[in-house]
């Protein structure tokens, strides 16, 4: 027998997961007090420091107190390597560890998915879901709000080595703009992040922390979802597990998933809706046949060249200077500024590849830093990083359940550079890492390839270098897709509910058809935003 969250206790809408999305969505199903809502979330409280300060993501990714710790299958196209997959196991989700860069996408992206038949996806419809929730520092235009509940401000420090890396990349052909986020994110610029007065603005802060006070509102942390039931065509209830005790939520109106690309296909296997081949051979009843859950899975591989420098400071050698050290840590104590209020990455490119794509499909992430990988520490040499993504890749992967336990880490195979479009986009990202590291603003400063080194020049040893340097830059969608009604793999319809059930939906970054061109949290917060407004339209009394 499952206990319940107190007897006889219903909710109107339960929500899988206080990530991105579920911090929206608690906030807006629960501003009619008629509403009951539960939010249930796997991970803690955001009652750590590091969750705050915005630098605090080097302590964060990788620590099992704040990250799941998921590992992917090993890669052939990462020449047989496996990558850590963080992702935010607290209130807030991967928004209180990532890299707090603000982000739409290009305003195709959107267009795109409507022309799959997703009516009412396209830009103009969803700018102003952006615009709902934003809180820009700038002054109000017809691009930008303020007054909402995402926060969204400028970096609070400059590093002289990236406006020299600016002037570069505008030698190259790269113009320097002003704003990333006009529907045309082309050009170089300093990122706007999710911060207020240098603290980390996490979906939990803005969204979720303004609704706590409302009694019709419950959430509960360490809750990790098993599994949704069903009676009669309709999703009935969750089946959660908290301080490993069985429990059980009942549900007279909605469930909504909101766990994330990694986790909600999971709830969904778990709970019969799937492939049931896959299902049957785990010991799994087939509920709902929907072979498209868990595929589709989509990623920005970053490979991360890094280039030694000299005559020009990093933070590897400010860090590394205790002195220097100690500046920035009363620099941030009183002024909230300085290195400590850094995202990970501070100024970025978008460019195209090559003449064959009309809009940027490479996406620059330059950093005044470098490291083996997150989690590690800083090189003892000054150097940056001039990280690069395909922002849309044409590979595809899956993630998949391994075993009915809903703590066991799922089945994920991101399939990266698995096709000759995304093995040649690889190539020439290198390549153009290579045209603005050589040009003269930033010969003063003499660049030396530590990675992957300039003994690399064949396409073929770049591709092999791609492969060794490649690893996840925490976008992963599409594991959940919305599509049209004569798509046979879409997991949901364009309101974002699971075909073959009644009363359930998917509203996170697994909804998304194709991947953004850019980094995703916001483009995720957008989804909860519309997809809330949606529920809300049709649940009217």
């Amino acid at each position: 027998m499952l206990a319940g969250t107190a007897a006889g206790e219903e909710f109107d809408y339960i929500i899988a997961g206080a990530g991105s999305a579920g911090c929206v969505l608690a906030n807006r199903l629960s501003a009619d007090p008629r509403n009951r809502v539960l939010l249930l979330e796997g991970g803690g409280k955001d009652n750590w420091i590091w969750f705050h300060i915005p630098v605090g993501y080097l302590f964060a990714i990788g620590n099992p107190r704040s990250d799941w710790m998921f590992m992917t299958a090993a890669e052939s196209g990462l020449n047989g390597r496996r990558l850590a997959y963080p992702r935010g196991k607290v209130l807030g989700g991967s928004s209180a560890i990532n890299a707090m860069i603000y982000m739409r996408g290009q305003a195709r992206d959107y267009d795109n998915w409507r022309q799959q038949g997703l009516t009412g996806w396209g830009w103009d419809d969803v700018l102003p879901f952006f615009l709902k929730h934003e809180d820009h520092e700038n002054p109000p235009n017809a691009l930008h709000r303020s007054g909402g509940e995402w926060r969204v401000e400028h970096p609070r420090i400059h590093w002289p080595v990236l406006d020299r890396i600016r002037d570069a990349a505008e030698q190259a052909g790269i113009a320097k703009v002003d704003d990333f986020n006009t529907g045309d994110n082309s050009g170089s610029s300093y990122f706007q992040v999710n911060q207020r007065r240098g603290r980390r603005w996490s979906a939990a802060r803005g969204f979720l922390k303004p609704a706590l006070g409302r009694p019709n509102l419950k959430v509960e942390t360490g809750a990790l979802v098993d599994r949704v039931e069903c009676a009669d065509g309709r999703v009935c209830a969750v089946v959660y597990q908290r301080d490993g005790q069985p429990m059980k939520a009942v549900a007279r109106g909605e469930i909504i998933l909101a766990a994330g690309a990694v986790a909600s296909p999971g709830i969904l296997e778990r709970s019969g809706i799937g492939n049931p081949e896959l299902l049957q051979k785990l010991g799994i009843a087939p509920v709902v046949e929907a072979p498209g859950v868990g595929e589709n899975l989509q990623d920005h591989l970053q490979i991360r060249p890094i280039y030694k420098v000299s005559g020009i400071r990093t933070l590897n050698d400010t860090y590394a200077n205790l002195f220097r050290r100690g500046l920035m840590g009363l620099d941030y104590a009183f002024r909230r500024r300085g290195p400590l209020t850094m995202a990970p990455s501070q100024v970025g490119a978008f460019v195209r590849s090559s003449p064959e794509y009309e809009t940027a499909n490479l996406e620059f992430h330059f950093q005044p830093l470098s490291l083996d990988n997150w989690g590690a520490g800083l090189h003892p040499f000054p150097a940056f990083t001039a990280s690069v993504c395909n922002l849309r890749p044409t590979s595809r992967g899956s993630i998949h359940i391994a075993t009915p336990d809903a703590a066991t880490c799922p089945d994920i195979r991101p399939n990266y550079l698995s096709t000759d479009t995304d093995r040649r986009v690889a190539v020439d990202s290198l390549k153009w890492a290579r045209r603005i590291v050589s040009q003269q603003a930033l010969a003063p400063f003499k660049p030396e390839e530590y990675r992957p080194g300039a003994h690399v020049i064949s396409d073929e040893d770049m591709l092999v270098a791609a492969g060794d340097l490649g690893t996840t830059i925490f976008h992963p969608v599409g594991t959940a897709r919305m599509g049209a009604a004569n798509d046979q793999n879409a997991v949901l319809d364009e309101r974002l509910r699971v075909r073959g059930i009644d009363g359930l939906r998917v509203v996170d970054a697994s909804v998304m058809p194709a991947i953004t061109s850019g980094n995703t949290n916001s483009p995720t917060i957008m989804i909860a935003e519309k997809g809330a407004a949606m529920i809300l339209e049709e649940n009217r009394r």
